[in-house]
């Protein structure tokens, strides 16, 4: 099993402890290829996950060219930071924490204060775009979807506030389980939970009843909702 067999859809089986350690056993080859600063471990990765990590900071911006920029600035802290990849967690997990923290920097650049005040200030460049991110692997929404539904999926995604927005595509396009996304946004579990929820609940209307979103995770049948 490879990494790209590592990534497994959403709506699948439970993983296998076996394939579990598996999984584990690639982070650590990832690490231990970061820590001598591997450049063809580096290509592959970045073959690997172009598409995801692109996916990622085009929804978190709303803007492509900054999104651009992110991406090279992100394989190049990759490259430099590689060593504090533990392999612990998966690669994929710290990648959008590098990301998400390097969208956060350049916001407050530009004197936003949080990632909540990215779309408070809309310019020239954050006019509605095309979410079209080619990938090897489809997401839950794109199995789902065609090219019409996928393009209303994206602009109604773009109509969500920021932190709901953000848990919806790690979750569901990006397979990241709630654990991981609360580490990626450095959120307690029971915040991300209630972001999933209340992102989920706000886009059903805006999609329209015609077409089935991802049903709630079972973690979050129960849950008992809190203001933020």
């Amino acid at each position: 099993m490879n990494i790209v067999d590592s990534v497994r859809p959403i709506f699948g089986q439970a993983s296998l402890t076996a394939e579990d350690e598996q999984v584990r056993q690639e982070n650590v080859a990832i690490s231990a290829g970061l820590k001598r600063q591997d450049t063809g471990l580096l290509d592959n990765l970045i073959v690997l996950y172009q598409h995801r990590l692109m996916r990622y900071l085009l929804y978190l911006t709303g803007n492509r060219e900054m999104a651009e920029d992110l991406f090279q600035e992100v394989w190049m802290r990759v490259l430099v930071r590689g060593a504090q990849f533990n392999g612990k967690a998966r690669f994929s997990t710290w990648l959008f924490t590098i990301a998400r923290n390097l969208v956060i920097d350049q916001r407050r650049k530009r004197t936003v204060a949080s990632l909540d005040e990215m779309f408070e200030r809309k310019g020239e460049d954050d006019r509605p775009m095309s979410f079209e991110v080619g990938g090897r692997e489809p997401s839950p929404f794109d199995r789902s979807a065609n090219m019409e539904d996928r393009e209303r999926i994206a602009r109604a995604l773009m109509e969500l506030d920021t932190l709901y927005r953000e848990v919806i595509v790690l979750r569901f396009q990006e397979d990241l389980s709630l654990k991981e996304i609360a580490k990626v946004t450095q959120s307690p579990l029971s915040t991300v939970k209630s972001r999933l929820y209340r992102g989920l609940d706000a886009i059903k209307p805006i999609i329209g009843h015609n077409f089935q979103v991802p049903a709630m995770p079972p973690e979050l049948a129960n849950l008992e909702l809190r203001t933020e």
